[in-house]
């Protein structure tokens, strides 16, 4: 197969991804996917499979069942049995043994108590197929410089291994709510102190931000005041996986930045939030790069 062709060949499989993430309540049936392919449906589960290492109907079920997860941990105002419905099942108790058989919790039990262990274990195979085929390729100019203001932030640290920010997240919007700090309203933004390719678990550090002047209490819940200092910074905009910032921040350093003739200022490499999964679909998840300069 040439390079064209095989080019050619995987879009068309990206095609079916990329209709999945965006339509998780659709019909996802062999015959509806197989037709965006443009495959014979009686072929085409062992081609997905054999490009993504894992069949088609456990994708469509994971990518449904990510989605059911984080509002079960972040969305508490919906119902289990609304999340349910929204994930395919036609009762509530089919939805809590599929869920239970994938993570070891019943869904009830893990937005009390979410066990992030067996549910990074479970999304492995579905996480390594995305980034194998799915990451996007940036250009220069995907980049935009501005100049921003200095933005005043409440914000929690996050101390250990990334596998466990999750936790941290669900402690951090808890407090968010407490305080009336909607995401509509206030600005999120996450700054990363440490590469988690480089740094050990017990050091990596992230802090979760929203963009406030509100005065803290000395004991705020673990939160306190901060500032993410104005200037120059490189701006790129990532659109898709909101989990895996690593790729576009690795083009920053590795290519854009060596290519532009630009110095860093002394301030960590720091993203905001636009727009969320899961109120969005991943794939449409907004999230803006920015890197400090001098």
């Amino acid at each position: 197969m040439t390079k064209a062709a095989l080019n050619k060949y995987q879009d068309r499989m990206r095609r079916v991804v990329n209709y999945i993430d965006q339509n998780p309540e659709a019909d996802l049936s062999l015959e509806v996917l197989s037709g965006i392919a443009a495959f014979s449906k009686h072929h085409f589960h062992r081609q997905f499979s054999a490009m993504f290492g894992i069949s088609v109907y456990n994708y469509v079920q994971l990518s449904r069942m990510k989605r059911a997860s984080y509002r079960l941990a972040f969305r508490d105002n919906e119902t289990v049995t609304d999340i349910a419905f929204d994930t395919g099942y036609e009762a509530p108790d089919a939805f809590a043994r599929a869920f239970r058989q994938k993570f070891g919790q019943s869904p009830s039990s893990f937005r009390s108590s979410p066990d992030w262990d067996p549910w990074l274990a479970a999304f492995e195979p579905f996480e390594t197929s995305r980034r194998k085929y799915m990451d996007s390729n940036y250009t220069a100019t995907d980049v935009e410089i501005i100049t921003t203001p200095d933005i005043p932030v409440a914000l929690m640290e996050h101390r250990g291994s990334p596998k466990n920010i999750r936790s941290t997240i669900e402690r951090f919007i808890a407090w968010r709510k407490s305080n009336g700090l909607s995401p509509s309203l206030h600005a999120t933004y996450n700054i990363f102190h440490s590469d988690p390719r480089s740094t050990a678990d017990d050091d990596y550090r992230l802090d979760l931000c929203v963009a406030t002047d509100k005065g803290l209490d000395q004991a705020s819940a673990g939160v306190e005041s901060g500032l993410i200092p104005g200037g120059r910074c490189a701006r790129l905009r990532v659109v898709g996986n909101p989990d895996d910032l690593e790729a576009p921040a690795m083009f920053l350093y590795r290519e854009w930045l060596a290519d532009s003739g630009e110095e860093l200022r002394d301030f960590p490499l720091y993203c905001q939030r636009v727009s969320f999964f899961p109120d969005v679909p991943e794939r449409e998840a907004i999230t803006d790069l920015f890197l400090p300069l001098k």
